[in-house]
């Protein structure tokens, strides 16, 4: 039995992620997105000046769980 998750992110729906939002929607820690993102299993960019900070878009987010099989009604981002 799956557990479902019951913490919400305040943010509307279609904006980006930040990488603490997407380490909190599938229960890992933000070093564990970080990796993802490096290894090019997570889509990202960055915004702001210098290295900026990194954002995951919907889109991608999506694609990620989707092709692993997460059932996007377990995660706590909605989609």
């Amino acid at each position: 039995m799956h557990a479902h998750l019951t913490v919400a992110v305040k943010q509307p729906p279609k904006t980006p992620l930040r990488v603490k939002d997407v380490a909190t929607a599938l229960d890992v820690n933000v070093q564990t997105v970080y990796v993802l993102v490096r290894q090019g299993d997570l889509a990202s960019y960055r915004v702001g000046a210098g290295r900026g900070t990194i954002r995951i878009s919907r889109a991608a987010f999506d694609q990620y769980v989707a092709e692993r099989g997460i059932p996007t009604g377990d995660l706590a981002v909605a989609s």
